[in-house]
């Protein structure tokens, strides 16, 4: 089966540079998901132990708790937390791979300091309309699962496959998993389960990986998913849809982390008939910022929902967001959202 991305000039390039690099730093988007941090996890690992180069991974904020097992995460440098020392392995970085994301803003605080680093960007991506702006090389492919695909895809084109280690594969099988909802959706092109077996040919526990992911909450947690879906889901039979809120009272009273809610918004699709699911939560620092989650099933564009009322934009099936408001007129948004789309939701 053909799975090579890059043209052979891409694949040149790409080699040339990683070849004159001296000091490598791999970044990913804020707030780094499943699939953020298994690509970028991967790519560092590819380039540390095939290419034998002097490799950061930078990222810009905490990631879920359920990602800590994954390997490699104890060498994961935060820009929150060590803003000085990025800024400073920026500088000196002549080669940085963007990983998982399509635009500098998507690293939030640490735009700036991606920004104005003066070493060859390489972006390697899924989502829709990147910027090219500042980008030596884009390897950007929005119809793939996941930016773990897209690694996947590269190390095997590059000759990295046969000396992949089980740890590599590990990454880059979490990182499909988690970003396509456990291969729920987002997943129906053969290719993947094409890489799903080379994946296995490495040793990987995949029934570990997913238990690592999703049956690792603490009782907190499930004490706030029952709550949320009990008492704050908004259902409207007629439209096959639904929201749910999460306030800083919520997560106070739940004593919420990062990473409680992961999920959560695919719950409602479980209800027959669903089509469309959306999630609301306050920021836990800053006022009057809603983050905005969809997930859908079949044809409904929750992309389109996402760009036209919430400031977003994602895949298909699912999607984000932003408002710049309260929690009661983010309600009221979504309502119009759904009113907006009914002609697709009835």
């Amino acid at each position: 089966m053909e799975i090579n991305l890059l043209t052979t000039a891409e694949a040149e390039k790409l080699n040339e540079l990683i070849d004159n690099a001296q000091q490598i730093v791999v970044t990913c988007h804020k707030s780094p998901d499943g699939d953020a941090m298994g690509a970028s996890l991967a790519w560092t690992d590819y380039l540390s132990a095939q290419r034998d180069k002097k490799v950061t991974m930078v990222v810009p904020d905490a990631y879920p708790d359920f990602l800590h097992w994954l390997p490699g995460t104890e060498r994961v440098v935060r820009y929150d937390k060590h803003k000085d020392q990025v800024a400073e392995i920026m500088t000196h970085a002549d080669l940085i791979f963007c990983i998982d994301f399509n635009a500098m803003s998507r690293v939030d605080e640490m735009t700036t300091v991606l920004t104005e680093a003066t070493g060859h960007k390489v972006m390697m991506d899924h989502h829709l309309n990147p910027e090219k702006e500042g980008m030596e090389l884009m390897v950007s492919h929005p119809e793939l699962s996941s930016a773990s695909e897209v690694v996947f895809r590269v190390v095997w084109q590059l000759g990295g496959f046969d000396m992949m280690t089980r740890r590599c594969a590990t990454q880059i099988y979490c990182g499909m998993m988690t970003d396509t909802g456990g291969f729920t959706y987002n997943s129906t092109r053969p290719e993947i389960y094409y890489i799903i077996g080379q994946l296995l040919t490495k040793g990987i526990d995949k029934d570990r990986i997913y238990r690592n992911v999703y049956n690792n909450y603490s009782c907190w947690a499930m004490r706030l998913r029952g709550y949320i879906i009990s008492q704050k889901l908004n259902y409207f039979e007629d439209y096959h849809s639904s929201y749910f809120t999460i306030t800083r009272s919520d997560m106070a009273r739940f004593h919420f982390i990062k990473g409680d809610a992961e999920g959560l918004v695919n719950e409602p699709l479980r209800i027959k008939g669903m089509k469309l699911s959306i999630s609301l939560r306050e920021d836990d620092r800053h006022d009057n910022l809603i983050w905005v989650s969809l997930r859908s099933v079949d044809d409904f564009p929750c992309n389109e929902m996402a760009a036209r009322h919430f400031n977003g934009g994602g895949h298909l099936n699912a999607s984000g967001g932003k408002l710049c408001c309260t929690m009661d007129e983010a309600e009221k948004a979504v309502r119009e959202a759904i009113m907006d789309f009914s002609d697709k939701l009835k």
